[in-house]
């Protein structure tokens, strides 16, 4: 099981822009920031997605092949957050609706964020 998720970061100002508008449409807020880590989690959890220039003082790049997906309690909400996304720097990866194409249950939205780390937003019908 995953314990928290940790996202490099060159700009904390663009980082936290974005984060603040994607994580905001889908009910996860900023839970702390120190000037060193901001933390985003639910409203009950004191935070596990981490934002943090890395250890080793070399340059946040994105990892090839690796993405995040975060649950959105709707599709409207999925919509809203790869919008916000675009609004705060974001990059287009795949534009909501549903995945794959035939389903009609996972709805997902894809985009990079200003450092261009891979995200994807989406909501399961129940």
């Amino acid at each position: 099981m995953i314990g928290y998720v940790t996202i490099g970061t060159n700009d904390f100002d663009t980082a936290l822009a974005f984060y603040d508008a994607v994580f905001g449409a889908i009910d996860l807020e900023r839970k702390s920031f120190d000037g060193q880590w901001a933390f985003y989690g639910g409203k009950d959890s004191q935070g596990d997605v981490g934002l943090c220039k890395p250890f080793d003082g070399q340059a946040a790049t994105a990892g090839n092949g690796m993405m995040i997906a975060f649950v959105s309690p709707s599709r409207e909400q999925v919509a809203a957050a790869h919008a916000a996304g675009l609004a705060n720097g974001g990059k287009d990866e795949g534009a909501p609706g549903f995945r794959p194409p035939e389903g009609d249950s996972f709805y997902g939205a894809y985009l990079r964020d200003p450092a261009g780390n891979k995200l994807c937003l989406f909501h399961v019908a129940a």
